[in-house]
């Protein structure tokens, strides 16, 4: 079984507590002046038990990239500007196929091929491909040791893999590669 480092426990400690204190309403009573001191208690207590529990599962080593700044940079210029351009398009494109009943429609599964390796790249991956309309990430493999998607795709707009994988990746895959790799 794999060992609970410290910036394992520490990092999932961390974005536990957030989350409680978004969640009780804690960081909005900061502002007001009404901060409680009791619900911080319980939620050191609460989120240090599933810190224990849960951080050996949930952080790894990989995490100590998001310190450096050039990555930190990518990560959130994928967040506030490449992903929103990717996901706006994709809606455009869902919404045009939702009025237009008269498009020809051809949804598949299709397998496209990724040079991603690292377990966070390929996650961030996947999700941001299942959260764009018309795109399911349906799973994940590696043959030869080379990584391929299966997509569940709307419109198959093309066989061929690499054609493909341009369609659905778009500039995901080269953000995410700055990112984590």
């Amino acid at each position: 079984m794999k060992k609970l480092s410290f910036p394992a426990f520490l990092f999932t400690f961390l974005l536990l507590l957030l989350f409680w204190m978004l969640l009780t309403g804690q960081i909005a009573d900061i502002f007001r002046g009404g901060f409680s001191w009791q619900i911080l208690a319980a939620g050191i207590l609460v989120c240090g038990a599933a810190a224990l529990f849960c951080g050996r599962f949930f952080a790894h080593e990989e995490l100590r990239l998001l310190l450096q700044p050039k990555r930190l940079g990518a990560l959130l210029v994928y967040c506030l500007a490449v992903f929103p351009w990717e996901l706006i398009r994709f809606n455009v494109d869902m919404a045009v196929r939702a009025f237009s009943p008269g498009l020809p429609k051809k949804s598949g599964i299709v397998k496209i091929p990724t040079a991603l390796t690292s377990e966070y790249a390929l996650s961030m991956l996947a999700n941001s491909i299942t959260l764009t309309p018309g795109t399911l990430t349906v799973d994940i493999v590696t043959e030869d040791g080379k990584n391929y998607f299966y997509i569940h795709w709307i419109d198959v707009a093309s066989d061929d893999p690499e054609e493909a994988a341009q369609a659905i990746k778009g500039r995901l895959e080269k953000w995410i590669g700055r990112i984590w790799s």
